[in-house]
């Protein structure tokens, strides 16, 4: 029986050993962290439907379960050899791994915040990150850093996404309608409290994203402004206060909210650059490079190594799930036909 290993128990690893399992394979699954899902169990509610993040992590795990799968977790791999016919990966203990096929599946990180000194993050009270936000909804608590309920709380889009000074030219795809999606919750919470939303554009890539973005306006008076925040400094009373400007209006604009939230983008994980660049197959921004983003985008320039999900490009979790089961066929293919 011919073996595949795949690296990341994400819901792209996950996806693709399902499939490839049944499929008749020996797999192994192996997972840098000591849980599954680790970027889906920091969420509280999806978009675009507001289903509970939890409930899908379940699910997943369940069909780990239902599979006999059993990920071998606390395993990071750090090198992959290829020796024909087979490929090598060793991990940080140093014990190797033979496969005929390897998929990698080693996911995204969040930008980190203090990157961006000019909005403050870890300096001033009351700028935190989208996922900090997400944790408070979780608690089904939004209280900013003096205990306080929050009257008015601002987001801001694109940090560390589409933003030359940070390196990052790309869109992160989620962002815009996390921040819609964050919005509402904090309105069905709290309705008398004021959001703004500050972005460059809005960028609604998905079916029902659209329509949310107007519900947010409509139904729960959210404010859009189109326009960055310059800089933020502390109030003599150690708050948050920014600066902005209104670009559609041409207007100047000044806020003190209680919550300053920096919707950060997507970054490749650590894992993602390291063996990429071990497999010679590194793209600018130390994301997996695939042959054609077209028509060959699960393979990599390596023979037997394939890529699923946001270790290639920010991605959704409906498009990385696609992305894993096209992997899955590619590898099928692939191995039918190796000696």
């Amino acid at each position: 029986m011919k073996s595949v290993l795949i690296i990341g128990a994400g819901p792209a690893g996950i996806e693709a050993a399902i499939t490839l399992k049944k499929a008749g394979y020996n797999i192994t699954l192996l997972e840098k962290e000591n849980e599954t899902n680790t970027n889906l169990r920091n969420k509280k509610l999806l978009f675009p439907d507001f289903s509970e993040a939890e409930i899908l992590v379940d699910a997943i795990d369940s069909q780990l379960l239902d599979n006999g799968f059993v990920p071998q977790f606390n395993t990071e791999i750090v090198h992959l050899e290829f020796n024909e016919p087979c490929l090598i990966a060793t991990d940080s203990n140093q014990k190797r791994y033979t496969a005929d096929a390897v998929l990698v599946a080693t996911g995204y990180r969040a930008f980190d915040a203090t990157r961006k000194e000019e909005y403050g993050y870890g300096i001033y009270n009351g700028v935190i990150t989208s996922l900090e936000l997400e944790e408070m909804f979780k608690k089904n608590s939004i209280k900013n850093t003096f205990g306080e309920d929050p009257k008015k709380i601002c987001f801001l889009q694109c940090v560390g996404s589409r933003d030359e000074k940070s390196g990052n030219n790309y869109c992160s795809k989620i962002c815009c309608i996390t921040a819609v999606k964050q919005a509402i919750e904090l309105k069905k919470l709290s309705p008398e409290t004021e959001v703004y939303i500050f972005y460059m554009d809005l960028r609604m890539w998905g079916q029902g994203y659209e329509e949310l973005y107007r519900e947010a306006q409509e139904k729960y008076g959210v404010y859009f402004i189109r326009g960055r925040i310059s800089e933020a400094a502390e109030t003599f009373d150690g708050k948050v206060q920014i600066k902005s400007e209104d670009t559609l209006m041409g207007l100047p604009l000044k806020m003190t909210p209680d919550i300053l939230v920096l919707m950060v983008g997507m970054e490749p994980s650590e894992g993602t650059t390291l063996l990429a660049n071990k497999c010679n197959c590194e793209e600018e921004y130390g994301f997996f490079k695939t042959l054609n983003p077209i028509v060959e985008d699960q393979k990599t320039s390596r023979k037997g190594v394939f890529v699923a999900g946001s270790c290639k490009r920010p991605m959704s979790i409906p498009d990385v799930l696609a992305d894993a089961r096209a992997a899955a066929v590619e590898i099928d293919n692939y191995l039918k036909i190796k000696k």
